[in-house]
Parts: structure tokens; sequence; C-alpha cells
């Protein structure tokens, strides 16, 4: 994740940074889950943003 949260790119795309309150909002809203089942998800296979992504549309 960046630290000035005006320079984006793919490498802050790429990946779930949970620490950080606005990404955990925009993801859970995105990928349509609540945050716990984000967490879970990050725990099992990594911050990959599209493994993430994979891994909550296939059920587990």
């Amino acid at each position: 994740m960046a630290d000035d949260k005006k320079l984006t790119g793919a490498p802050d795309r790429d990946r779930i940074s949970l620490s950080e309150d606005h990404e955990i909002r925009d993801c859970t809203e995105s990928l349509g889950v609540g945050e716990n089942e984000l967490r879970e998800a990050v725990d099992a296979i990594g911050n990959s943003a599209d493994a993430v992504r994979a891994y909550l549309n296939t059920g587990r």
C-alpha cells in the first residue's frame, strides 16, 4: 500500500492491505463479502487481489 493515497498504481491495486480501513471497506464492498470473510481469504491464500477474488468466487 502506498503511503501517499494519491499515488496509486498496479502494485497498489494488486494487493489487499488489511491494515488500511479504507482498503478493507473498498474490498468488502466490491467483493460483496464481510470483513471476516475477507480476512479469512487473505489468511488462506495471501493478499493478491486476484487470488482473493478467485478464492471467494469459487465458494472455497
